[in-house]
């Protein structure tokens, strides 16, 4: 929708209040500042979703279901792509979108200087509306949420990656699919698909989308003692960022130094500390199986694990034979999915590891500093989404950190 358009509607409810909606808020007053605009937010009002009733236009907010929404709507993401005049790289996938779409902009930086990180790594899209111009550029982190009533593509799409996940929210794999296939659906011929070729799942997105398909790039410029990330995860996602940089003219000496003084994102493999000779890593972001076995194959001697949270359907048996092939000696096991991984670990029943069933953060850190063997590695990644007992995985890579660090200074 763009602000013409925008400009037409009278009476405007921002419909679920997060930071993309305080920043929906923002632009509408910049935008159109004689518009009537209401907010309504579940954590304010139950009823919250009846107040659409009251309006010509409803602002939904990624975390709010489509299906709740009953009048004429529009999203911050469409807004955004109706409007920015500059050019628009979006990634998106099941895992590793964060520290690739960090890269990207990293790496183009060298050689640009007006790019925007956008999205859920970044600002918020309409705050990087303000004095955008032609040669801008944005890079956006893009989630299925935001995806699943996109009626734009980027000018260059990098899917990272597909896993299962998110049932809970569109109601099948399926439509999780589909939301993130929104990101090369309505790409033109000059546009870029950029896609890890090891990855079939996407590979046979190809098809879907008019956009050029350009495949990861096998040169890897990069001296592996200098790389400041871990695992093959992140090598491709390295590989993936270069890919896209070098349609910008980046050379491999400019990324080399993007990569060389990259930071690793908070809660992504993060190493804690050792404390007690035991060396803690944070890794709260990972919440599929599928990412929790990456992290286990990027660590060595992994002696105990935290595992589990939401519950999504998710099937745990590779995990649990990953786990018995490791041979990781002490499981924390947390509400709801705990008990389903428990089930999976009895199924393979020659593997016996010391467990702990719990709620309790502080709990579950004291059993690793009892259990853990000296000079080994204690970690945290859930495999599970962490809405049972935590706001988001922040929350939950926070409660962590403290209590790593409380209990292994005292």
């Amino acid at each position: 929708m763009t602000i013409q358009e925008l400009q037409t509607y009278k009476k405007i409810l921002i419909l679920g209040y997060g930071k993309e909606g305080e920043s929906v808020e923002r632009f509408l007053k910049r935008a159109h500042p004689t518009a009537l605009v209401q907010i309504a937010d579940k954590k304010n009002d139950e009823n919250y979703l009846l107040k659409q009733k009251e309006v010509d236009l409803v602002v939904r907010s990624p975390g709010v279901k489509i299906e709740s929404v009953f009048t004429k709507w529009t999203t911050a993401t469409n807004i955004f792509f109706s409007n920015f005049p500059g050019t628009i790289v979006g990634v998106t996938g099941t895992k590793g979108k964060s520290t690739t779409t960090s890269l990207i902009a990293a790496m183009i930086r060298q050689k640009r200087a007006d790019v925007r990180l956008l999205g859920n790594i970044g600002f918020p899209m309409l705050d990087g509306l303000e004095r955008s111009t032609k040669d801008s550029l944005a890079v956006i982190e893009l989630s299925s949420y935001q995806l699943a009533d996109l009626y734009f593509s980027p000018h260059i799409a990098l899917v990272v990656n597909w896993y299962p996940e998110h049932k809970d929210f569109h109601g099948s794999f399926e439509a999780y699919k589909k939301a993130k296939q929104n990101s090369i659906y309505f790409q033109k011929e000059n546009d870029f698909f950029v896609y890890d070729p090891l990855e079939k799942e996407v590979v046979s997105w190809i098809s879907l989308t008019k956009a050029q398909a350009v495949a990861y790039t096998d040169v890897f410029p990069f001296e592996a003692d200098k790389i400041p990330l871990i695992g093959a995860h992140n090598m491709r996602n390295i590989q993936g960022a270069l890919t896209v940089a070098r349609l910008f003219d980046v050379s491999d000496g400019e990324a080399q130094s993007a990569v060389y003084s990259f930071l690793p994102l908070p809660h992504r493999l993060e190493k804690v500390g050792t404390y007690k000779s035991i060396t803690f890593y944070d890794d709260a972001i990972s919440t599929t199986p599928q990412s929790t076995i990456a992290a286990l194959n990027s660590l060595t001697h992994v002696d105990c694990l935290f595992l589990g949270g939401q519950d999504r359907g998710y099937d745990f048996t590779q995990l649990a034979s990953v786990l018995a092939e490791k041979n990781i000696k002490s499981l924390v096991l947390f509400p709801d999915t705990g008990f389903r991984i428990k089930q999976a670990l009895i199924r393979n029943n020659s593997y016996f590891p010391a467990l702990l069933e719990t709620t309790d953060m502080k709990q579950a850190v004291a059993f690793a500093y009892k259990n853990c063997e000296k000079n080994s590695i204690c970690l945290l990644s859930t495999a599970s989404p962490s809405y049972t007992l935590w706001k988001n995985f922040e929350e939950k890579g926070d409660l962590f950190q403290k209590y790593v660090t409380l209990l292994g200074t005292s």
